[in-house]
């Protein structure tokens, strides 16, 4: 067995088992006994698991790829069995499915959630909603680390000069990720209580932004955002999970400033400014602009959460919003905004070379010397297509358990896109409980296929597609 494979898995076991430490003391400090001892269970049980996976003998072997894309796969069934424990043995008397599925949802931060009233919940399991996460959100980071490899080389020139890691690099780009978001989180609470948010709700609602998260700790977003200044705050603090997460730290630290690590989110700041202008000057006229903008940053960073307002108009737009996503290296979920502009733009240059042989088309992204080549077109055509599959499949299966097609639709996209229901989509009132057990298998099946599709379908058709 290899060693990064064990030591991969080892590491988050490890982790959950230190946050179930965190919401013990937290229950203790504000009297919170309901469900203490769920926590106790979860901290043994992923402590146990996380050291005995560290003590597994290993060698020191290079995993193949189809070995990390399984461990990946493995890490996102594992660790949810886990994570839903608190849920299973809490005193609201969830089944295994609603706990395994409520922990899924967490885990890929998507956002769908049994609980039908948020109140009614104590705040100890509140803030276990949110952990989970957050630990899903980092589990996502370190997964395009460890899988570096299946990346294109104008991608992996936005987070490293190395065409592929050492264990060494590995090591370092992992240390620097848990800095940078454990940073950013600690950012995020601050700037949140500094505007009047109360330090239980900017606590969850950081750990929710940081990881493209869809849980709250209350039913609705309103009661938490109560004036135009901190809906403003809140939607400017979105856009931290649109971009990398290495973007502040490369235009704070590093020295010889290459654009090879800037040129994706210079891209992503054009994209969002003109589709803000856009939205402003044609769709505003007749309502709050304030309310529109949550709902338009929510939507490209695939967060989805916004204010219970009637947006009906705007449901397909939110919807081609969620669908592009954000950065390549952000816990956005998404197609990816660079690897559509690619596709889009090679394909026009296609178009014209057949209408204007004598005329040479570069297929060059601006604000960078990078070129992409055919196999990169390839790839992501094939993203495409495989979105395209997966959504007609899963819409086909909640149209066959008697759900409306127009809330199939819409729901397909959301869970392939890991983006929670909300007004913005017209699906806010949806009932996740009541499901038929098969819906749900579906769902959690789907969730993380949006979540890992790009670390391991893409890879597993290139084997066959793209030989070379």
């Amino acid at each position: 067995m290899s060693f990064f494979r064990v030591k991969f898995l080892s590491f988050f076991f490890i982790l959950i088992s230190i946050f179930s430490f965190f919401n013990i003391i937290y229950s203790y400090y504000f009297n919170l006994y309901l469900n203490l001892n769920t926590y106790y269970f979860c901290l043994i049980i992923s402590l146990v698991i996380g050291i005995l996976f560290y003590k597994i003998k290993t060698d020191h072997k290079k995993s193949s790829i189809f070995e990390k894309i399984l461990t990946v796969l493995l890490g996102y069934v594992l660790m949810p069995l886990i994570l839903s424990i608190p849920f299973y043995l809490s005193i609201y008397n969830l089944t295994f499915l609603n706990a395994f599925f409520e922990a899924v949802s967490g885990f890929t931060s998507t956002g769908f959630t049994i609980f039908e009233n948020i109140k009614h919940i104590d705040q100890g399991l509140i803030l276990w909603r949110s952990s989970i996460q957050w630990i899903g959100g980092l589990y996502f980071l370190y997964s395009i680390i460890f899988l570096i490899d299946i990346y294109d080389e104008s991608l992996k020139k936005t987070l490293t000069n190395f065409l592929s890691f050492n264990s060494t690099e590995i090591i370092r780009q992992s240390i620097k990720i848990l800095l940078l978001y454990s940073g950013l989180t600690l950012a995020i609470f601050i700037i949140l209580n500094i505007f009047g948010i109360r330090s239980f709700n900017s606590l969850n609602l950081a750990m929710t932004i940081i990881s493209s998260g869809g849980f709250l700790p209350v039913n609705e977003l309103s009661l938490i955002l109560t004036n135009d200044l901190q809906v403003i705050i809140f939607s400017f603090l979105m856009l931290i999970s649109f971009f990398s997460i290495f973007f502040t730290y490369n235009l704070i630290f590093l020295r010889n400033k290459n654009i090879n690590f800037f040129y994706e989110d210079i891209h992503l700041f054009l994209y969002f400014i003109s589709v803000v202008s856009i939205f402003f000057v044609f769709f505003s006229y007749d309502s709050n602009f304030t309310l529109s903008f949550l709902s338009l940053v929510s939507s490209i960073s695939n967060i989805g959460i916004s204010l219970e307002v009637d947006q009906t108009n705007f449901n397909f737009i939110y919807i081609l919003l969620v669908i592009i996503g954000g950065s390549f290296f952000s816990t956005s979920s998404g197609l990816k905004f660079l690897k559509i502009y690619s596709l889009t733009k090679y394909s026009i240059n296609q178009i014209l070379s057949f209408s204007r042989p004598k005329n040479v088309f570069m297929n060059k992204l601006i604000f960078s010397k990078i070129n992409f080549d055919i196999k990169d077109i390839n790839k992501y055509f094939l993203t495409i297509l495989i979105f395209v599959i997966s959504l007609f499949s899963l819409t086909i299966l909640l149209s066959l358990s008697s759900i409306e097609f127009e809330y199939s639709f819409k729901l397909a996209i959301l869970t392939l896109m890991n983006t929670v229901n909300s007004s913005s989509y017209g699906v806010s009132e949806f009932d996740f409980q009541n499901l038929h057990f098969l819906t749900k298998y579906f769902l959690i099946f789907f969730m993380i296929i949006g979540r890992v599709e790009l670390l391991s379908l893409l890879l597993i058709a290139k084997k066959f597609l793209f030989k070379n």
